[in-house]
């Protein structure tokens, strides 16, 4: 923790110059820069004013056993803390204090599928219920029957990027269809895409003449809005092939900007892993986003179970992680990256 402590004293230095807003781009930098680390080492600073409490509790409960309860209740306090500064400390990416961009495609298998990605939309909007983010349907295309085709969710919160990173891949589920009259039992997979969103802090820069942009009209199940106007935009940076798109805006300019912010964040996705030399490494571990390579069994039938095939943590309490109960996934992921990480620096 010295290092990082060094760290975010050289930059609160660097804040305190006179001339510090002189470069506006290198001032957000500096500032983004102090987000990640604050995040470390002011939970790291309470833990430790915590345990310096608790040593004070402990010498005055020998002498004298009425503050046992106080006691007991500061253990119980300082323990949870420790749990979440444990996480905190495993995210230490250069974007995991960013809000993320989460992107949900349903498989092949029609309906069935389609059903499926609304229902992994849906858990994923609890579970930022559930720890006070927001979550922001930036576009969404409906099918004609039932669910979604396909989705993007825009998730605020500290750290949101750096959690949710653990659902890339291709989630599978097993359940007896409510769309078969004959109630067999179906599998459905969807592919879940995680990108962070790029703040002031980092310059991507997109030329006009490698943008390709399209307009269209943003269809839903109904409405007065729909198939009216051309307001949904989809932009493609041409010499990588990368789309975006945003069609939930009625303001084709409100569209056009959210559109263009997923795409930077999807291109600097991509530049920063040919800078970390990580392309490779990262697709071993989410495996390829193509039907059958699951990194997630949610079974509904014939008995109920959720199981990560990465960690091995699994639960039978499938509805639970259905409403956004999968921090215990999360954490494990973050443990399993964490280990390799170790194991790789220490050859």
């Amino acid at each position: 923790m010295a290092g990082k402590q060094a760290q975010r004293e050289s930059l609160n230095v660097k804040m305190g110059q006179p001339n510090f807003w002189d470069n506006p781009e290198k001032a957000q930098e500096i500032i983004g820069g102090l987000k990640p680390l604050n995040g470390l080492l002011k939970p790291y600073e309470e833990l430790k004013s915590q345990a310096e409490n608790i040593q004070a509790l402990g010498e005055m409960s020998e002498e004298d056993n009425s503050f046992d309860t106080e006691l007991e209740s500061e253990l119980n306090a300082i323990e949870k803390a420790l749990s979440a500064f444990e996480m905190r400390a495993m995210l230490s990416g250069s974007q995991d204090a960013s809000n993320a961009y989460l992107r949900i495609q349903a498989g092949t298998g029609g309906t069935e599928a389609c059903d499926w990605a609304e229902m992994l939309m849906r858990m994923y909007g609890r579970w930022a219920e559930r720890h006070g983010f927001e979550a922001e349907i930036v576009d969404k295309l409906d099918n004609e029957e039932a669910g979604i085709r396909s989705a993007t969710l825009r998730i605020v919160g500290d750290y949101a990027y750096g959690q949710l990173q653990s659902e890339a891949g291709v989630h599978r589920l097993v359940r007896i269809s409510p769309f078969d009259s004959n109630a067999r039992r179906q599998t459905s997979f969807a592919a879940v895409d995680v990108t962070p969103e790029i703040d002031g802090t980092i310059t991507i820069e997109v030329r006009s003449d490698e943008l390709r942009r399209d307009t269209f009209r943003s269809g839903g199940p109904g409405g007065q809005h729909q198939n009216k106007t051309e307001s949904g935009v989809r932009y493609t940076h041409l010499p990588t092939g990368v789309a975006a798109e945003s069609r939930s805006q009625r303001s084709q300019h409100k569209n056009d900007d959210m559109a263009m912010k997923m795409l930077k964040a999807r291109l600097y996705q991509i530049e920063e892993q040919k800078q970390k030399a990580e392309v490779e490494k990262l697709y071993d571990e989410k495996g390829e986003v193509a039907w059958g390579y699951q990194i997630r069994n949610y079974v509904l039938q014939p008995y109920t179970l959720a199981k990560d095939v990465r960690t091995e943590v699994q639960t039978a309490q499938v509805q639970n992680v259905l409403d956004g109960d999968i921090d215990e996934f999360i954490q494990a992921y973050l443990r399993l990256k964490a280990e390799k990480a170790h194991k790789k620096a220490a050859k």
